[in-house]
């Protein structure tokens, strides 16, 4: 029977009554693999994922299909955002096949869970110089059944390329030259015009563009990405915030799931570039995002939800697209007006409809954006009215993490006070209800459930969030929390001693069915754990001046920077080295609720460079005795800002506008 009605998770219930006989991914289902001595059919994926809701409606649907399905495989649906870490090893594995990853990502495994061979969707029957699903199976239960050489040889090869690829490759800190021969490499493959990387599809890579405006000042890699990015149809121009990708190379089409590690590492972007250079486009963008979070991807206790879907009524972006005539029906005389802006016409510019966008235009005067604001309210409340997509509600640690921290620097760049007290709400509810006594944490939280023990990310991007809120309520327990974290990540997930530092993705509780302990500071559209934890164990060092913080950030980075070829995939990690040398700590000395010491601290917290540290001295002892800033004062009883780099502090600073970091 098909096991997925037990579960919580949005997108194995929607899987729930295919007539195949699921199971969640568990030591129960590889238990009774071994016990039938039946090969596995892993099938991972998403709630927002289009096309593994394609295949379940052509294959997981089909009773023909399902049965040949349940006669030779233990069949394991597994949603990828709650088990990250069994998903990354099998996509791994998929990669050393020769294949392109992608979801819904189909594995064969043997019943202890060795990969032998796999894909991603296949179709029901052949096209596209693939093979139909059935095919596969056919072809694979035969192979298994007959103990063919090649699934033998399979097996070992993968499992040895996935040992080689949890080890440690160790070496030196990365200087200042290797910084900048990565961000060199990265630059080279720019797109000049649309932004992003050259070609199709485009995604917007936060990690790599983060990292780049933070080592060596690359701004306008950055900003060219997000103006493209804001103009074009990638962007929710009515209800706020991006899609994940665009499936064209100028940003028009997107892929249209909606998910929430996207939108907060995007966030963070365009409140740096305000900081930097405050634009109109910015700021609509960034409020458009907090907007879509607040109206539409609230979930239980004031944390939020994980993904919305790229379909509706069964068809990608339905909800999002327009005809010129349902254009005219709502704005009548005001309908001209915006098609000419928002690039409506009547034959449209997808499939026969209007992605809006404004890729081929530029921010009008006031009076002008004015009236597009009021047709873009009038347009949102009419597209209220249709089927929305469906939404994955389950909360997810780490990417709660990263918008809880986007929301702290957003809201002190852009003046919105509010955005800090939706992110300390859900900061609230994840440390009261997904922390247990001993700070331990769950991964994965829904309808007062946890689904999935926590990973490295859960407690890096916890901790990350944590130092944010601090730096703006100076409250020294949101610092403990931080170092709680810190210290169950060091207790439960790092690395044997010959590795030199860095940490597993999971701990060993959780491990118990996991092939393969994942080992990496390689980034993908999130930042990767170990890259997050070395960030805040540099910021920590920063903050305490123990030395302890440094050793673990030089170790965690050390355990990956001899993998120099690989360097360019972990800019989170390269960020966090540059961190750790260069991080300038302001130093608000004076009674953080002073008007004048909140001013500075505002500014402090406003600055466009991401390697800023912004603490609070009530008084000259507040800072450890090591800290270049202990000891300092007030000015002539006033609030002052020191801006401390390389173990010395500049003068003192009250006037909030002329605050700035030494180059």
């Amino acid at each position: 029977m098909n096991l997925l009605s037990r579960e919580t998770s949005p997108y194995l219930l929607q899987h729930a009554h295919n007539p195949v006989h699921w199971r969640p991914w568990g030591p129960e289902a590889l238990a009774e693999a071994r016990a039938q001595s039946k090969p596995i059919l892993l099938s991972s994926g998403y709630a927002a994922c289009h096309w593994c809701h394609v295949m379940a409606h052509e294959s997981f649907e089909d009773a023909a299909t399902a049965a040949e399905m349940n006669a030779h495989y233990i069949c394991i649906k597994l949603d990828r955002e709650e088990r990250p870490d069994i998903d990354a090893l099998y996509m791994n594995a998929l990669h050393l096949l020769g294949e392109q990853g992608g979801w819904p990502l189909t594995m064969f495994l043997t019943p202890a869970g060795e990969p032998f061979w796999g894909g991603t969707y296949f179709p029901p029957e052949p096209r596209w110089g693939r093979p139909s699903f059935r095919q596969v199976l056919g072809g694979i239960a035969q192979a298994w059944a007959e103990g063919s050489d090649k699934v033998a040889q399979n097996i070992r090869a993968l499992k040895q390329a996935l040992d080689r690829m949890a080890a440690a490759h160790p070496g030196p800190l990365p200087g200042p030259t290797a910084q900048a021969a990565v961000a060199r490499q990265l630059l080279k493959n720019q797109d000049p015009i649309e932004g992003g990387f050259q070609g199709a599809p485009k995604f917007p890579n936060p990690p790599i563009y983060r990292y780049l405006w933070q080592v060596g000042g690359h701004h306008g890699a950055a900003e060219l990405m997000l103006r493209r990015m804001a103009l074009g149809g990638i962007h929710d121009h009515l209800g706020g915030g991006f899609a994940r990708y665009a499936v064209d190379e100028h940003w028009l089409v997107p892929h249209f799931e909606k998910m929430l590690y996207d939108n907060a590492q995007i966030l963070e972007l365009l409140a740096l570039a305000q900081a930097r250079r405050p634009d109109p486009l910015w700021e609509e963008a960034a409020q458009g995002i907090v907007t879509w979070l607040s109206r539409d991807m609230m979930a239980e206790g004031g944390a939020f939800a994980a993904a919305e879907d790229a379909d509706s009524e069964g068809v990608e972006g339905k909800f999002y697209v327009w005809t010129l005539a349902e254009v005219e029906a709502v704005l009548g005389e005001e309908s001209a007006f915006f098609a000419l802006h928002y690039d409506v016409t009547a034959g449209g510019n997808w499939e026969g409809h209007t992605i809006l966008n404004r890729s081929n235009g530029h921010i009008l005067p006031l009076p002008e954006e004015t009236r597009l604001a009021a047709c873009r309210a009038k347009l949102l409340a009419a597209r209220a009215a249709r089927v929305r997509p469906a939404r994955d509600d389950k909360i997810l640690a780490d990417w709660n993490g990263l918008m809880i921290a986007a929301l702290a620097r957003a809201s002190a760049v852009f003046g919105r006070p509010e955005w800090l007290e939706l992110a300390e709400a859900a900061f609230r509810f994840l440390a009261a209800t997904l922390q247990g006594p001993d700070h331990r944490l769950h991964h994965a939280w829904r309808h007062a459930r946890p689904s999935a023990p926590g990973l490295l990310e859960d407690y890096a991007a916890l901790a990350r969030a944590a130092l944010a809120l601090y730096q703006h309520r100076a409250d020294p327990a949101l610092l403990a929390q931080a170092i709680a974290w810190m210290r169950v990540l060091e207790e439960d997930f790092a690395a044997p001693r010959d590795a030199h530092g860095g940490g597993f993705y999971t701990s060993p509780a959780s491990a118990t069915d996991v092939l393969v302990r994942g080992f990496t500071a390689g980034c993908n559209a999130t930042p990767a754990g170990n890259g997050l934890a070395a960030e805040v164990a540099a910021l920590l060092y920063h903050a305490t001046a123990d030395t302890h913080w440094r050793a673990v950030a030089e170790g965690t980075i050390g355990a990956f920077s001899g993998l120099e070829g690989g360097l360019a995939a972990m800019p989170t990690l390269l960020a966090a080295a540059d961190l750790l040398e260069r991080c300038a700590t302001i130093v608000i000395a004076g009674p953080p609720a002073e008007p004048a010491a909140a001013a500075l601290r505002l500014a402090a917290l406003s600055l466009p460079d991401p390697a800023v540290l912004v603490l609070a001295a009530p008084t000259p002892e507040s800072l450890p005795p090591g800290h270049p800033a202990h000891g300092k004062p007030m000015l002539e009883g006033e609030p002052a800002a020191y801006v401390c780099r390389a173990g010395r502090c500049g003068l003192p600073v009250t006037d909030a506008n002329a605050l700035h970091t030494p180059a």
